[in-house]
């Protein structure tokens, strides 16, 4: 029989073993685009180190952005909105992007608010390749595979009455057709729809892998947000041949999402622990694991809702913690244990917001903020791999002052789980 001393003494060693275990990150600001607003989100990194995003233009539009070292190479269309999702070692991008075409019943497929088209393309050798609809005006995307298969959703040409007729929480909206969840590619007008679970009728993969196992949500029109926001009553899961899998919840079907997979088949996402659940709060970070099925990874301390935005090879998550207050903090859980990233970010240009994506080599991105409560998107590597990066000697504030805090809320958009 173990005394009280003996199991305190092995949840301390094991405590510590799990801390010794986690590196300390090196972050580089990646800025913004020369001549644009103060703002740059970092929503991918694959591992060639390339950070794919997007950064307000001069004009005030969203552009795709690369950042690769000290290149950054704006791709997005001039004077429409655009941002990118993915992008795989052979620099084969999933990009969502306006065209000119006005939506014929002003829909906002992808939250721009501007009520033109949003339409799904693949980027490959420095074109831009419109993707196929299921009848519909629009689509929007998730990440790219090393197949080239892109994970998303787009319109089919079933008008549906419980459809929000008003501008979502997510700024998505007004909807008029259902979506599906689909896989394009390999092929450039390859398109394969990924049913949603019995009794739904929309659905979105958000993530797929290299085996083609797609994630993502399913429920109906009226009680499912399209990215940015992304949820629905039922976290899902698709088998390469298009069986679809309910993931369960942690309390009710009000908010969950399968929001990454990895090449092992474990899932990160979102689920709400109670029905009184809201896109505020609510809500915690999960992994779902075959053998285990779902866990709930709490919050940080104090906070009151989590998000599980990617999950690595290694089993890591990362995503934010959010306060009552809506202050996010960037995560990253590691062995059983969830860390502010922050306290892992010694001499951080940025106070780190939100995680977004990790790669295989534990490379993070994601976007912070400044002192002056500008948002950039950022790079965190750990520092036993970046002793030779060139990094600003500039430290982070331990915490931003609350005007700050409340600049930053202002200026963040909805941001897309």
């Amino acid at each position: 029989m173990h005394s009280a001393f003996t199991l305190t003494a092995a949840t301390a060693l094991c405590a510590a073993l799990a801390m010794a275990q986690t590196p300390r990150y090196a972050v580089i600001d990646l800025g913004t685009l020369v001549g644009g607003t103060s703002s740059s989100f970092g929503n991918y990194l694959n591992d060639n180190r390339v950070v794919a995003g997007s950064a307000a233009a001069p004009d005030g539009t969203q552009q795709s952005v690369l950042w690769w070292g000290p290149l950054r190479m704006d791709i997005g269309t001039p004077g429409l909105n655009s941002g990118i999702f993915g992008v795989n070692t052979s620099g084969q991008a999933s990009i969502n992007a306006e065209v000119s075409t006005k939506d014929p019943y002003n829909e906002n497929f992808c939250a721009f608010g501007t009520g033109l088209e949003c339409v799904a393309f693949r980027l490959q050798r420095g074109v831009l390749i419109q993707l196929p609809t299921l009848g519909g005006n629009n689509s929007t995307i998730g990440t790219i595979n090393s197949k080239g298969e892109i994970a998303g959703a787009t319109e089919n040409s079933t008008r549906d009455p419980a459809c929000p007729t008003a501008v979502t929480v997510a700024g998505t909206g007004p909807q008029y057709f259902d979506y599906e969840a689909v896989v394009w590619g390999p092929g450039p007008s390859d398109i394969r729809e990924l049913h949603p679970l019995p009794g739904d009728t929309v659905g979105m993969a958000l993530s797929i892998n290299d085996n083609s196992q797609a994630v993502g949500a399913s429920g109906t029109c009226a009680n499912s947000v399209l990215p940015p926001l992304s949820f629905g009553a039922h976290a899902v899961l698709w088998d390469a041949d298009g069986t679809a899998h309910d993931l369960g919840n942690l309390g009710s079907k009000v908010i969950n999402v399968a929001s990454s997979i990895n090449n092992q088949g474990q899932v990160a996402g979102i689920s709400s622990v109670n029905d009184q659940a809201t896109p505020a709060q609510g809500h915690h970070a999960f992994l779902w694991t075959s053998a285990a099925g779902m866990q709930d990874l709490g919050t940080l301390p104090g906070d009151v809702a989590s998000v599980g935005t990617m999950i690595g090879d290694a089993g890591d998550v990362v995503g934010e913690s959010d306060d009552a207050s809506g202050n996010p903090r960037a995560i990253l859980w590691r062995n059983g244990v969830m860390h502010d990233l922050n306290d892992l970010a010694p001499g951080s240009p940025l106070f780190l917001l939100c995680s977004l994506a990790i790669n295989s080599r534990g490379e993070i991105a994601g976007f912070g903020a400044t002192e002056n409560g500008d948002i950039h998107a950022y790079l965190a590597t750990p520092s036993n791999a970046a002793a030779s990066e060139s990094l600003s000697a500039e430290s982070r504030p331990a915490t931003l002052s609350e005007d700050v805090r409340k600049l930053v809320r202002e200026r963040l958009p909805v941001r897309r789980f």
